[in-house]
């Protein structure tokens, strides 16, 4: 009987030159599948059998892979599966938002070693900075008393915050934070830290940590639509995450409600948490907002029900308009709202809108609840750096093709 079970996986190249995208290719396999054994890559990525033991010796000998207890299928010779050690890599992911900041420490499977968050001062991103620099420093010290090679093995920072990004006039929208977006805050992270620095919108690292750890592992076309103090959407096209020319794709929440645009509402203006806040008269600086808005969602509070379902006829709008853009796998509800809040969003935005996905084939449901956890942004963060220094690229093997031609 062939007991051979489907393994996802990328693509490698056999060809010369290309031995970066393959290692890349490994680690992706095993951290999607689990354990596996080198027969088992060879087959999924399309590689040599001599090009995978290779490989597998290479990340073995660098501290990424160890090897289990060989396992005997059938009469065959047994194998010996590998798999990903977490302590292999370590990053460090930053949440800026408009009145705080969280930061945690992850290692190379996505697991929370280590998190710390502190409140930042409103509109003053050079005290804001001097905090982070404090909560950073704080994170890796604890982070090296886990693991004594943590520092030699910290592939980077990820910052995530509220976007769009590069635009020149904000006014007074305090909803893009114009403060922190003039602010060299890139340069000033990477030089208080000594770490690579990257950046992304909040919505973008949400779909970071669901393909890291949440609803869209494994899945190739995922769109994760994310509800916080504004609205953004993360893409997930070709098992890739996609950040548009300027990093700004997927800000669904900065599109016109009206055709016209007559009266310049936005979709974040209505279904959004500030939205929320704003409705129910909350401050959004309170530190037991958190538990107050879980709390009013527990006992279904008739004025948050009534924005929940003003809300969600927004909201099933965007998913339709997703789904007919972007014809993804799925749409996963994301946000850092308690979970008992996004459960009744969800909830509320059903039936859905009848689009191209109401297909009869359909493996996954057209609209899911991903995580939510105030710390999923940070998480998404940390996963970037991650993801950046292991991922396959499709862009690197068409520069490995261009090379080798």
């Amino acid at each position: 009987m062939n007991d051979i079970r489907p393994i996802r996986a990328t693509s490698g190249t056999n060809q010369e030159g290309a031995s970066a995208h393959n290692r890349r290719v490994m680690i992706d396999a095993l951290r999607l599948n689990g354990a596996l054994s080198r027969a088992d890559l060879a087959r999924a990525t399309q590689l040599t059998k001599q090009a995978v033991s290779n490989i597998i010796d290479e990340l073995e000998r660098d501290g990424f892979v160890v090897p289990l207890e060989a396992v005997r299928k059938g009469r065959g010779q047994p194998s010996t599966p590998y798999r990903l050690l977490p302590e292999g890599a370590f990053a460090i992911g930053l949440q800026i938002d408009r009145h705080l900041t969280r930061a945690v420490a992850v290692d190379l499977v996505g697991t929370v070693l280590v998190r710390s968050e502190a409140n930042l001062p409103p509109d003053d991103p050079s005290g804001g900075v001097r905090v982070i620099l404090g909560l950073i420093e704080g994170i890796r010290a604890k982070l090296s008393r886990i693991s004594a090679q943590s520092e030699k093995r910290l592939v980077g920072l990820g910052v995530a915050m509220p976007g769009p990004f590069g635009l020149e006039e904000f006014g007074d929208n305090k909803w893009m934070m114009p403060a922190w977006q003039k602010f060299p805050l890139l340069e000033t992270l990477a030089a208080g830290t000594g770490l690579e620095v990257g950046l992304q919108n909040d919505a973008a690292a949400c779909a970071t940590a669901e393909r890291m750890v949440g609803a869209a592992h494994g899945v190739d076309h995922a769109v994760c639509l994310y509800v916080g103090y504004g609205i953004g959407a993360g893409l997930i096209l070709n098992g890739e995450l996609y950040r548009g020319g300027n990093g700004n794709a997927g800000e669904i929440g900065m599109a016109l409600l009206s055709p016209r645009g007559a009266d310049g509402t936005v979709l974040e203006h209505r279904a959004s948490l500030a939205s929320l806040y704003q409705h129910l008269e909350l401050d959004p600086s309170d530190a037991g907002l958190y538990e107050r808005v879980d709390a009013l969602a527990m006992a279904r509070d008739p004025e948050l029900l009534a924005w929940v379902n003003a809300a969600a006829q927004d909201l099933r709008w965007s998913v339709h308009l997703i789904e007919t853009v972007f014809d993804p796998q799925t749409v996963i509800l994301t946000s850092g709202a308690p979970e008992a809040l996004a459960r009744l969003i969800l909830q509320a935005m059903h039936p859905l809108l009848q689009s191209i996905a109401a297909r009869p084939d359909r493996t996954l449901p057209r609209l899911q609840l991903g995580i939510t956890d105030p710390w999923s942004i940070a998480l998404g963060a940390a996963s970037e750096p991650i993801s950046r220094a292991f991922d396959p690229r499709f862009s690197a093997i068409l520069k490995s093709r261009a090379i080798a031609g």
